[in-house]
């Protein structure tokens, strides 16, 4: 199926799910080769699913929508290349003018209130009645979907197996829009006990926490990439590992950092991805590390974030694809080779591809900077710019990232 063509998606709404205190939709997509014929439950179009299919949540960031990040993101292709199923929640404007979820308001970033709540009806939903594998489910997002990722892995940790935080903030960063401000542009820092008491606080789960995959640019301006820091400290304190990482590898010239726990298991990773601004890291293309649509802050830098991440869940391997339908010339290949680094290798530059002038979603003016623009290598932080009124910092950041809700 083509999800390519603008303005086509294969995602379902769905109607009459649960309790929906945030107020948001509910989209789905269930690959033809994993639904069950028969099941499909009364008064719903979406079919059922085949017991044992795992579950990905996919969070947009502001001025999307569910269908606009997913043909950017290319979740749907990987779903049907790998056999998985997508809950894909959408925030509405009467709740967010610029559609982003409020992950900064202390009513929606609780367990069991506002729109963590919403996401948590939506995945018992999917486990009940279409079939999921309820210890194979994930979330991920990009910038606010980000930091609502960050929350419902905080808020419900014992319902996800893991999560992908992409220009995104850890959780509890703010309750506010003043702190939302702070927590984006300056991102003030905190001991990793704190961070990790903030998690541990959220619930009074106690088992194994779920894995966790940060991604960032190095030149975010929106949120800026110290927020990975941030985010490191707060997980890598609460499974109780170092802050160092465990070892340190180049994937598709990008900087890949791991953190183990005392068994060798892979319980966080890191990728800092150099020249890029505020978006999704993409690889557009047809192979099996490749999908997705370059667009508005879904940058095509030559590393698919979407394939990665579904290769760190567990999910983009040979053995979790076991439909009779599927075409062979699409069995997936094993993870790219990844090449040892330094353990603490700055992050290179690179002169990754920019997209094609004929691309049907031109990316941003300033979401890639030009080359010869300057980080810091440690954390990919921008320098300090000089003379920048922050009256119009504050303004522009409010009227871009949607923080205040309609009276």
């Amino acid at each position: 199926m083509d999800f390519h063509q603008p303005g086509a998606t294969p995602l379902i709404e769905e109607f009459d799910w649960g309790a929906d205190p945030g107020a948001l939709r509910m989209f789905t997509y269930v690959p033809p080769g994993l639904a069950v014929p028969g099941r499909a439950v009364p008064g719903l179009a979406v079919p059922s699913l085949a017991v044992g299919a795992p579950l990905v949540v996919v969070l947009h960031g502001c001025t999307q929508t569910a269908a606009s990040y997913d043909h950017g993101a290319g979740w749907s292709t990987l779903a049907e290349r790998y056999g998985f199923a997508l809950l894909l929640p959408e925030q509405q404007r009467s709740n967010n003018p610029n559609g982003c979820f409020n992950w900064f308001q202390s009513g929606d970033i609780e367990r069991g209130r506002g729109e963590a709540a919403s996401i948590r009806h939506m995945v018992e939903h999917m486990v009940r009645h279409k079939g999921i594998d309820r210890s194979r489910v994930f979330v991920t997002g990009l910038s606010a979907g980000g930091a609502m990722t960050s929350v419902m892995l905080a808020c419900y940790p014992e319902v996800f197996a893991g999560g992908a935080i992409i220009a995104g903030l850890p959780y509890g960063a703010a309750d506010n829009v003043q702190q939302a401000f702070q927590s984006m542009l300056q991102s003030p820092a905190r001991p990793a006990e704190e961070w990790g008491n903030l998690v541990r606080g959220a619930s009074e789960h106690r088992g194994r926490w779920p894995r966790v995959s940060v991604w960032h640019g190095a030149a975010d301006k929106t949120v800026v990439p110290s927020n990975a820091r941030e985010i490191l400290k707060q997980w890598t304190n609460v499974h109780g590992v170092p802050m160092e990482p465990s070892e340190q590898s180049m994937v598709n010239g990008y900087p890949r950092q791991v953190w183990r726990d005392e068994t060798g298991e892979e319980r966080i990773e890191f990728y800092a991805i150099a020249r890029m601004a505020h978006g999704t890291p993409l690889a557009p293309g047809q192979s099996d590390e490749e999908c997705g649509t370059a667009g508005p802050f879904l940058l095509d830098v030559g590393i698919s974030s979407s394939y990665h991440i579904a290769h760190f869940f567990g999910l983009a391997d040979a053995g979790n694809v076991d439909r009779p339908d599927r075409d062979p010339a699409m069995t997936p290949k094993p993870k790219p080779e990844e090449t040892d680094a330094p353990p603490h290798a700055p992050a290179p530059w690179h002169d990754r591809r920019a997209p094609a002038a004929s691309s049907p979603l031109p990316i941003l003016d300033g979401e890639i900077l030009e080359p010869g623009a300057e980080v810091d290598r440690r954390f990919g932080r921008m320098p300090p710019r000089q003379s920048v009124p922050i009256g119009s910092v504050i303004t522009s950041a409010l009227k871009a990232a949607g923080l205040m809700k309609k009276p």
